[in-house]
């Protein structure tokens, strides 16, 4: 490995700590380098090689990119922990057509038509939005993780039965060949250590007879036959 280092982005509300663990404990002397991304940005960095590969949202332009799907994360709606949508553990879309409906300007949730009553002013951020659905002044769609990073004592969240669900990706440079960056997808996927991808399977080990006419074999073939049991010497009178 040339690189000692790889750059890993990760989106608000990401959470690659299990892989930066399992990585240190396989690679302790390759630094792992953990940066946060603005959701907009996070695919632009990697094409711009500020960070190696990035955990991200989707959907996003992904051009020059190979993309490995993670999982789906659920939307939630967060309100204040006295409203009266907590009464059920999950909600409806219906449930909200009539609560006004704060959109920030980093919105991650593609949900064209998501009911509620639009608030004309829209916060720089999900962090602020959060404080304005504290104040009684609307409620926040958002993915869970989201939920969970702006969390406070005065508010919670309840999951939208009904919602598009929200994709995470990892995303990296299409082509590359880097082999610290195998190693990282290999643990994103799961892999074991010391295992590669398309690793053949081990052969299984051969009998005790197999070996012998193996070796029978190998002495044939070099020019050297097995010797032939010769008469038996007759004792002496």
């Amino acid at each position: 490995m040339t690189a000692r280092s790889l750059t890993l982005g990760y989106v608000p509300g990401g959470t690659p700590a299990k892989w930066a663990r399992i990585w240190a404990q396989r690679h302790p002397d390759v630094l792992l380098q953990l940066t946060s991304v603005p959701a907009a940005d996070a695919a632009a960095a990697v094409r711009a090689g500020t960070v190696d590969v990035a955990l991200l949202r989707m959907p996003t332009d992904t051009s020059g990119l190979a993309v490995i799907p993670l999982y789906e994360e659920t939307t939630v709606v967060v309100v204040p922990t006295d409203h009266l949508l907590t009464a059920a553990d999950v909600v409806s879309a219906a449930d909200l057509d009539d609560e006004p409906r704060l959109v920030p300007l980093d919105d991650v949730v593609a949900w064209p038509d998501a009911p509620g009553v639009l608030v004309e002013h829209r916060p720089e951020s999900t962090e602020a939005a959060t404080e304005l659905v504290a104040a009684g002044l609307g409620v926040l769609i958002v993915p869970q993780s989201l939920a969970r990073l702006h969390h406070r004592k005065d508010l919670t969240y309840r999951p939208i039965a009904d919602a598009p669900t929200c994709g995470v990706a990892l995303a990296f440079p299409d082509g590359s060949q880097s082999e610290l960056l195998e190693e990282f997808v290999g643990i994103v996927r799961g892999r074991k250590p010391g295992s590669s991808r398309g690793q053949v399977e081990p052969k299984p080990k051969r009998t005790a007879r197999e070996k012998t006419l193996a070796k029978q074999a190998a002495r044939a073939a070099a020019g050297k036959n097995p010797r032939k049991p010769g008469p038996a010497k007759r004792g002496r009178r």
